[in-house]
């Protein structure tokens, strides 16, 4: 995590990280921007930066962040895309005014201007989401093994197996669940 949000779980691929905004969402889900400031400061940590966001701007967020969801969900699943999903991921990105930049060493990275605003990094975050469901990288999209979470993931792992979001979150709690059943499941050696 990168310093000052340690709440917010931050992954190397951006659409999937924007939708582990919410998180836990089949057991009490946790809503990690809950206020217009913190969507700021969650696009600020993703080399997003924009000078405010209002209530209408972070409810046009939240809707992005479920249709990739849900986008990613049935990509992953291998279900049809919902089309309601679709239609604001492509809205979203094509509203913004960002500009793909070259860095020095040899990546792409979106540029935003001084007076951009929310839907600008919007618009970043729905191409992500268009490039990882068009399946245009290499990983493949899976979801997490934990069933209070089920979080849509870009799994780049080499053998493309990974089954958590987030081995220190969903993977510990697991394991940590796993091996308290196991140690009450067998006769105790101390006698």
């Amino acid at each position: 995590m990168r310093s000052g949000f340690p709440d917010f779980r931050l992954g190397s691929v951006l659409a999937t990280s924007f939708t582990a905004t919410l998180t836990e969402r089949q057991g009490n889900a946790v809503e990690r921007i809950p206020t217009p400031q913190r969507l700021v400061d969650w696009l600020a940590v993703n080399g997003l930066a924009v000078a405010s966001c209002t209530p209408a701007q972070l409810d046009l967020a939240r809707e992005l962040r479920e249709s990739i969801h849900a986008a990613a969900t049935a990509a992953a699943t291998q279900d049809a895309l919902p089309a309601s999903a679709v239609r604001v991921i492509n809205d979203r990105s094509a509203r913004g005014r960002a500009s793909a930049v070259l860095t020095p060493e040899g990546r792409r990275r979106w540029q935003l201007s001084s007076d951009s605003s929310v839907e600008d990094a919007l618009s970043v975050i729905a191409a992500d989401a268009v490039s990882v469901i068009a399946g245009e990288r290499d990983g493949r999209l899976a979801l997490c093994a934990s069933p209070t979470c089920r979080a849509a993931f870009f799994d780049t792992s080499q053998s493309r197996t990974r089954k958590w979001c987030d081995m220190n979150t969903c993977g510990n709690r697991q394991k940590k669940a796993r091996f308290n059943a196991n140690r009450r499941g067998k006769p105790s050696t101390a006698e």
